[in-house]
């Protein structure tokens, strides 16, 4: 069994990999980076890296299913409040509990998106997003937010159009700074995704 001081050590090896990985993306892209990159970014050997990971593609992985492992612990978490905001009659000018977590977390972690989402990242990342997004707000779980028997248009464009929005909006917010809140980006995407954009533009009361 490891000693504290061990798991401490793992802990923050595994911080400096990560780190240097999502430096190394930012400046060469994914595709070129190599684990002699890594290991010289982050000043560890290769036996090191070797001992938690298999090679890049195990590294990027990884951190990309522990991103969105968390992202359904918090979907899952909120889901009943934002079932019950949507009973309401009136129309959603408060963000979701749902979505101010989700961009607080996107706000800790904004390197990391940044990096995987943009053009040096890696490509595959956006389609398992979307599968994922598709999985938690639309599978056949009994535990999705939507139900597929209720829908009022087929599902497939539904979660394109969803998905596509909302990652599009993630994006921005991160290529631009993040200059809004986490909790005034919520705002925004709670009021476009349930009024609708037309809502949102003024042109729709």
């Amino acid at each position: 069994m490891l000693d504290s001081n061990t798991d401490l050590r793992i802990i923050r090896t595994k911080e400096s990999i990560r780190n240097a990985l999502v430096e190394l993306i930012d400046e060469k892209g994914f595709k070129a980076i190599t684990v002699k990159d890594i290991t010289t970014r982050a000043k560890i050997n290769r036996g090191t890296f070797y001992a938690h990971y298999q090679d890049k593609f195990d590294l990027m992985t990884k951190y990309e299913e522990e991103i969105m492992l968390e992202m359904s612990r918090i979907a899952k978490q909120n889901f009943p409040a934002v079932i019950a905001a949507l009973g309401t009659d009136s129309p959603t000018l408060e963000p979701f509990t749902l979505a101010v977590s989700i961009f607080e977390y996107f706000n800790e972690n904004s390197g990391f998106m940044k990096a995987v989402l943009g053009p040096k990242g890696d490509l595959s990342f956006q389609t398992r997003l979307k599968d994922f997004m598709w999985k938690t707000l639309f599978g056949n779980d009994p535990n999705a937010l939507i139900k597929v028997e209720n829908l009022l248009v087929p599902g497939q464009y539904l979660a394109s159009y969803v998905v596509s929005a909302h990652i599009g909006v993630i994006q921005q917010w991160l290529d631009s700074g993040r200059k809004e809140s986490p909790q005034e980006m919520a705002r925004i995407l709670s009021t476009i995704t349930v009024n609708g954009p037309f809502f949102a533009a003024g042109l729709k009361k």
